[in-house]
């Protein structure tokens, strides 16, 4: 912002002295936050955290959970019941995307909103069918991850660097735009990267369905390959341990 004042003021003076008008300049860069007037970082930073909180917990929950089942032994006990790869899948995400949903939407309502008082310009729903799809992608990519590790330990290891990748290099901490552009493009596969522009859009700038769809469906792709990736892996495995 400020070599953005500097260069118009520079030129602004520039054009000035060339028809010797006197030195005053009539022309000058005010700010102006259109969607947070006072500036107030909790705002940003609250509804950030969420988005950060999602990204962890639905990595870490279902990808414990099945490397869980693989230490404890109970894995055996669900190969020999009539239920497919598929279902086994199925019920793990269903069920850490209901917990993470409930939870996230709460701490919008009662914390972001309710204690900080940030504004809601968007709808609640829409967030809601949002960020359950976004979770859903992040489940199937910690179900894929289970599959590659073998235990805990190295779950937590390969699972870090993954956050830390989708979580700083997808706009929530600095502006998509600042980095470079081979990087940007890249980022694009990233779920985080659609949900975060999404959030951002509905939350503070009041977007609807209509313009929000592209992040959506960006984010369903994403989660919908993610998934077919893990349930291949996740039948190899399961091939393997009825061995």
């Amino acid at each position: 912002m400020r070599f953005l004042q500097s260069e118009l003021a520079q030129e602004a003076g520039a054009f000035l002295a060339r028809h010797e008008v006197p030195e005053e300049q009539p022309v000058g860069a005010v700010t102006r936050l259109l969607f947070n007037p006072n500036g107030n970082s909790a705002w940003f930073m609250s509804v950030m955290q969420i988005v950060n909180m999602c990204t962890l917990l639905g990595i870490l929950l279902t990808g414990a959970a099945l490397i869980r089942e693989h230490e404890h032994g109970t894995i055996e006990h669900l190969l020999v019941m009539p239920l497919t790869a598929l279902d086994i899948m199925l019920a793990k995400v269903w069920a850490n995307v209901l917990v993470i949903l409930v939870g996230a939407t709460l701490a919008l309502l009662l914390v972001v909103h309710g204690i900080l008082g940030a504004p809601i310009a968007g709808s609640v729903p829409l967030f809601v069918l949002g960020l359950a799809v976004y979770l859903f992608a992040l489940t199937a990519l910690g179900i894929l991850l289970a599959t590659i590790a073998r235990t805990m330990p190295q779950f937590g290891l390969l699972s870090i660097p993954v956050f830390l990748v989708l979580y700083m290099l997808s706009g929530a901490n600095t502006p998509l735009d600042s980095m470079p552009e081979i990087l940007q493009r890249i980022m694009l596969v990233s779920p985080t990267t659609h949900f975060v522009a999404f959030s951002q859009s509905l939350i503070f700038r009041g977007a609807g369905i209509g313009i929000l769809w592209p992040q959506v469906l960006a984010t369903g792709v994403i989660g919908l390959a993610a998934f077919l990736a893990a349930l291949a892996r996740f039948r190899q495995t399961v091939s393997l341990s009825r061995l």
